[in-house]
């Protein structure tokens, strides 16, 4: 197996690829490289559809909205989150994610923030011309970031974030003097999060907007620069409305929409089968693989063979709900969906949530609408640590 086979299962499990047999003519999903970024890391997020762009701010808003880090209510937190990733096709692909903050001055009006992910492909066993197994591997990627954010009024924040990526998915082939090495990246993020009091009847309601930008950078270069790729550079937009139901007790609802500002790549059956067919597809396919990642962002609005149309597939929606008790208790669902076109990653999600002090744990499960989904049964868990309740129970003891 070499590299690029690697690659390309990769983008086939991630995307859950299984179900479109009937779609093959227009199935064309946006290719991109490193695509475990696009995976939600923590469980609250996971358990409303992925969603997250004007959730309450918590410590795992790295990933969906840095910029709501200035309205966190906590000092400061930290967050680890487990994610035992295709259960049902294998058991040793897993992500791994490490998020923080801080909040800076004593206007209680910026933050900093970071993260670590680690994405483990497993064990993958490669073969030389034999057959004979020739070495085994434990293909990876991880990226790590910082970031700022900082409140521009009472009610609207910005944020940015700085990430380096590193992508391990090849080996080397002593026999074939092969020598491969991992690919490096470099990325950044822009987000900006508003958020409102409105009285509806005797209730004070929140309503929140929310957007990131997330993943401008380089491309990665696979096969030293043979195979480059663009990494998942994705715009979100969202939107939450928590309302009181009684004393203590809150409903919040969520939308997200999300867009890949990545050019879709030429396909062969879209041009003539004739020799000038051929020469335009090659050309075509030529000009994709050396646009710049600014110049895709901006060809990711008008590139699609089917107009319009398919420019709408390319926006996948989720929408999800979050009960709270007294800020302790939590119950979530959602749903994400996916065009068929596109992916066709759509499923359920349902988690729950408890909070003390100090420490809070959050769970997820994603349930696929078509059983053959590799992403079905998906588990998350999030374990949280919030500086405030830690500075309490310190200062009670002593």
């Amino acid at each position: 197996m070499k590299m690029k086979h690697i690659i390309t299962a990769l983008i086939a499990i991630l995307i859950g690829a299984g179900s479109i047999a009937a779609q093959k003519n227009e199935f064309n999903p946006i290719e991109t490289g490193v695509t475990s970024l696009s995976i939600a890391p923590d469980a609250r997020g996971a358990s409303m559809g992925d969603l997250g762009a004007a959730t309450d701010p918590d410590v795992n808003s790295q990933f969906w909205n840095p910029s709501k880090y200035a309205f966190a209510y906590s000092q400061g937190a930290v967050s680890l989150s487990y994610t035992p990733w295709l259960r049902k096709l294998v058991n040793d692909i897993f992500l791994a994610n490490l998020a923080g903050y801080w909040k800076l001055g004593q206007n209680d009006n910026q933050a900093i923030s970071a993260s670590l992910r680690y994405f483990s492909l497993g064990e993958v066993t490669t073969n030389d011309l034999t057959g004979v197994v020739a070495q085994s591997l434990n293909p990876y990627e991880l990226s790590f970031d910082v970031g700022y954010s900082r409140k521009l009024s009472e009610k609207f924040s910005m944020g940015v974030v700085f990430r380096y990526i590193y992508s391990d998915l090849g080996f080397s082939e002593s026999y074939a003097g092969d020598q491969t090495v991992g690919a490096s990246a470099f990325s950044a993020d822009i987000s900006g999060y508003y958020t409102t009091y409105p009285i509806i009847g005797r209730n004070e309601c929140q309503w929140s907007w929310g957007f990131d930008i997330s993943n401008i950078g380089s491309k990665v270069s696979y096969n030293n620069g043979e195979d480059p790729a663009f990494l998942p550079t994705n715009l979100r937009l969202g939107t939450t409305f928590m309302f009181p139901l009684a004393d203590y007790h809150t409903l919040a609802l969520s939308l997200d929409l999300n867009k890949l500002l990545v050019p879709a790549k030429p396909r062969e059956s879209d041009y003539a089968d004739t020799t000038d067919g051929q020469i335009e597809y090659l050309d075509a396919l030529e000009k994709w693989e050396n646009m710049s990642p600014i110049t895709g962002i901006f060809k990711s609005f008008t590139d699609a063979p089917g107009g319009f149309k398919e420019e709408l597939r390319e926006i996948n929606w989720s929408f999800g709900a979050e009960y709270a008790y007294n800020n302790q208790f939590f119950l979530r669902g959602g749903y994400f969906h996916e065009s068929s076109y596109k992916g066709n990653r759509q499923y359920f999600s349902f988690g729950a949530g408890f909070s003390l002090n100090v420490v809070r744990l959050d769970a997820a499960y994603m349930l696929a609408t078509a059983q053959t989904s590799p992403l079905d049964q998906t588990l998350r868990f999030t374990l949280t640590f919030d500086m405030d309740g830690l500075r309490d129970l310190l200062g009670k003891r002593r």
